[in-house]
């Protein structure tokens, strides 16, 4: 194959990059390997702290009374985007820091994960959801109970319709951005564009909650809507979901 690059003509001898070969959809192997175990801890601590810093956030936000008081929902969207480059950063090389179902179901559609590993982390990061929203109201009861829980539901002015179609969007933006992040191509000689994966990853989160807090208080995160409407468990939030 030829590639021509100021006048010249390189001679390129196949891939100069590496594609990892697709995951088994049944790997019964990795069952029986410690790795697998210690991706799934990390995956439920990461989601749990995940949650704790989301709801926090929120409640108290919404905690102050004057129109200048609190972070905002610009503060939200850092502290969230921040948290989530953090916890990827952390946890990339244990369990790949999906910290989300929805990256977790892309990524099992691109046979990057087993079906045993992509249901695994979906059940730790709905149980560390689950527990992270109870720790927040653990520490701030009276606040979570009366200022929301930091659950999802549609805001007024908004139909159903819309919500949903901003959620498919904002999840869109974020799984692509991983799948971009992660591109072995990146690593290719011809690439000139370096990138830490967890920073643009948490970029795309923050700027998806700037646009989508008004319509849901973003979700694009199956487990961090579950995991709030759970302890939180109020009818809105359910109908919502």
């Amino acid at each position: 194959m030829e590639n021509r690059r100021d006048g010249k003509v390189q001679q390129l001898h196949g891939k100069d990059y590496v594609d990892p070969p697709p995951a088994r959809l049944l790997d019964m192997e990795e069952l029986k390997t410690w790795s697998f175990y210690r991706a799934l801890l990390a995956e439920f601590v990461a989601t749990l702290l995940f949650l704790y810093i989301l709801v926090a956030t929120v409640i108290g936000h919404k905690k102050q009374t004057g129109l200048c008081d609190g972070v905002g929902p610009l503060g939200i969207a850092w502290a969230v985007g921040g948290m989530i480059f953090v916890l990827v950063y952390c946890t990339a090389g244990i369990s790949g820091g999906h910290i989300n179902p929805a990256v977790t179901l892309g990524l099992f559609v691109a046979r990057k994960v087993s079906l045993f590993r992509a249901v695994a982390y979906i059940v730790a990061q709905c149980l560390g959801a689950i527990c992270g929203a109870g720790l927040a109201k653990s520490l701030m009861k009276h606040p979570y109970n009366r200022l929301g829980g930091g659950t999802n539901f549609v805001d007024s002015g908004y139909s159903k319709g819309t919500a949903l179609g901003a959620e498919i969007i904002g999840t869109f933006v974020l799984v692509y951005t991983v799948f971009s992040a992660t591109d072995p191509k990146r690593s290719a000689r011809d690439s000139h564009v370096p990138v830490l994966a967890p920073l643009p990853i948490g970029f795309a989160v923050f700027v998806v909650h700037l646009a989508t807090i008004p319509i849901t208080g973003t979700g694009i995160n199956p487990a961090r809507s579950l995991g709030a409407a759970v302890i939180y468990n109020n009818e809105k939030a359910w109908d919502d979901q």
